[in-house]
């Protein structure tokens, strides 16, 4: 099946799909992104992503390349030309072409490219199953970790430390001992008393997941309890349960960090719940999606 890429207005052969060598995003990283996942056809939490995303530009001063409206009719139009079911979307947008100098341009257009990160299989029981283990180290990554920047260079970093000691994920931590969150993850745990706990996302130390927004919503809805404050990774070992959220992954199940067994090593109650949960919310086109909101 031919693949498709989107280029600035053009659909184009995924092996043709360029940039000019001097756009920004390749020389300053200077841009934004985003990954939805689309199951069984349907954009999942789409008025989430989009909302961070104009946020994100804004935050960057760059302007969004075109209407909301009409970005939602080329991501579908995409899915169409690309016969796609379930897949992951990537939407990154720059803040185009200029000749190097760190100043912002002045009539640069924005860049905006859409591609797709294979198949997906959204399977609940199949990822109950898929149990993981992760890794903690230092975070190093720059202070406004609240926007979605392409400056990814310490979460690579962080993803192939884990990658090297046999784990799925890095949890970072500052240098107060305190989780922040996964490399491409929002880290969640359960204590003993089945509560949720996950870091709040003031003061730009974390990026607030858009799968995580939605759980929020849903645990007050379902009457989950959830606790936002910073843990340790001493806390994390001795949890119950952990687990972690994101668009692609949706909960991923943690039952080892650093070596240290988490509860029984088992799928935990409240981790099976949330996937419930939050696949019958993001899979059901009937739903009405959530907003993204900075706190």
């Amino acid at each position: 099946m031919p693949r498709y890429s989107y280029v600035n207005g053009r659909y184009v052969p995924h092996a043709e799909a360029s940039v000019h060598i001097e756009d920004r995003g390749f020389q300053f990283a200077d841009g934004v992104y985003e990954v939805v996942s689309l199951i069984d056809g349907y954009i999942a939490d789409e008025a989430g992503h989009l909302d961070r995303l104009e946020r994100s530009l804004g935050e960057l001063r760059i302007s969004m390349p075109m209407p909301r409206k009409s970005l939602q009719l080329v991501m579908r139009e995409f899915a169409r030309r690309n016969r796609l079911r379930n897949a992951y979307i990537y939407i990154q947008i720059t803040r185009g072409v200029a000749p190097r100098d760190f100043k912002f341009p002045k009539n640069a257009k924005p860049t905006l490219v859409i591609t797709h990160l294979g198949s997906a299989v959204f399977d609940m029981e199949a990822r109950k199953k898929a149990l993981k283990k992760a890794v903690t180290v230092p975070d190093i990554r720059w202070k406004r970790r609240d926007i979605k920047s392409t400056a990814l260079v310490a979460q690579v970093m962080a993803k192939q430390a884990a990658v090297d000691k046999g784990a799925y994920e890095a949890w970072m931590v500052d240098d107060d001992g305190f989780v922040t969150e996964g490399s491409s993850t929002n880290a969640w745990i359960v204590d003993k008393n089945g509560a949720l706990i996950t870091r709040p996302t003031e003061n730009n130390k974390i990026l607030k997941g858009v799968t995580r927004n939605s759980i929020q919503v849903l645990c007050k809805k379902e009457g989950i309890k959830l606790i936002e404050r910073p843990f340790t990774v001493a806390e994390a070992y001795k949890a119950a349960e952990a687990f972690t959220t994101a668009a692609g992954t949706l909960i991923c199940p943690i039952v080892e960090l650093d070596g240290h067994k988490i509860g029984d090593g088992k799928l935990g109650a409240v981790t099976a719940r949330i996937l419930d949960l939050y696949f019958a919310y993001a899979a059901d086109s009937k739903q009405r999606q959530e907003r993204w909101t900075e706190k």
